[in-house]
Formats: C-alpha cells, structure tokens, sequence
C-alpha cells in the first residue's frame, strides 16, 4: 500500500443515557507504514477551539491495536483479546482514567488498504460505562474503492 493515504475512523459508545449511543466518525489524509509485521498509521487531528492539533499513531496487528494521541489529547489506549488494560485520558479540562478490554479483534489486510474492527468495555475511574466499537480504515489515496 501507498504511504498516503486516506483514514477513516468510525466508532460508537453504547451508552445506556438519555442521550443514548454516541457515534464518532471521520476521514483524514494521513500516511502508512508497515514495519515488523504491524501496520502504522499517522494522522493529525483539531479539536474546535484549539489551534494546536493532536498527532494520532495507530498501531495494528493480528494481536491487537494501539491508539497513541499526543498533543491537546494524550493517552495511549492498547486493545489485547481478553486483557483490561488501564491508562490515562489527559484533556484540557482534566484527566480520567480509563480502563479498556477488548473483547473482539478482526484485521482485515490487502494490497489495496486495511481494516481493523474492535469491540471492548470501556471503563473510567473503574466503573463500567460503555460497550463500544471502532473501526479503522485506510486505503491509498487515489483508490476508486474508497467508500465513505
């Protein structure tokens, strides 16, 4: 696969509010690496009010997927099947911590892009709040197949 490339980032927190579920979802230009038998991507994002953007590194493998945000936002979330993993949520407006255990993983590889599904229970200040997805998309750039 190409170097450029376009990310497209879905998710959704299965939250049982008034609000009900929340989605999130975007496309970005980013670049692709695969080094070591992982698949690295890298892509910036802005936050509304903040000039600043936060650097996204995503890490993919067989074995599960790492989430690195440094910037206005900083964590580093790991998806492993079957292990919690706890980490730190730092924001302007302060910082939580957060617990995630992946309880699905599916990567999905070919010459024309790659696409990481996982599903887990997210936790903060160790208390259960969400089932959630995300899906991780990305294909070349120039990709007729691209469908967003």
């Amino acid at each position: 696969m190409e170097k450029d490339v376009l990310i497209h980032v879905r998710g959704l927190q299965m939250i049982d509010t008034a609000d009900g579920d929340e989605a999130i979802e975007m496309v970005v230009p980013g670049q692709y690496y695969f080094r070591n038998g992982s698949h690295y991507l890298r892509y910036e994002e802005r936050m509304e009010d903040f000039s600043q953007p936060t650097i996204n590194y995503i890490k993919m493998s067989p074995t599960g997927m790492e989430v690195r945000k440094q910037g206005v936002v900083n964590v580093h979330m790991v998806f492993e099947q079957g292990k919690k993993n706890m980490t730190f949520y730092t924001t302007p407006y302060g910082t939580l911590q957060m617990g995630i255990a992946a309880t699905n993983l599916e990567l999905k590889e070919s010459d024309s892009g790659i696409n990481m599904k996982v599903d887990y229970a997210l936790d903060m200040n160790e208390e259960h709040v969400a089932d959630c997805y995300l899906t991780v998309q990305a294909e070349p750039k120039n990709s007729a197949g691209f469908v967003l």
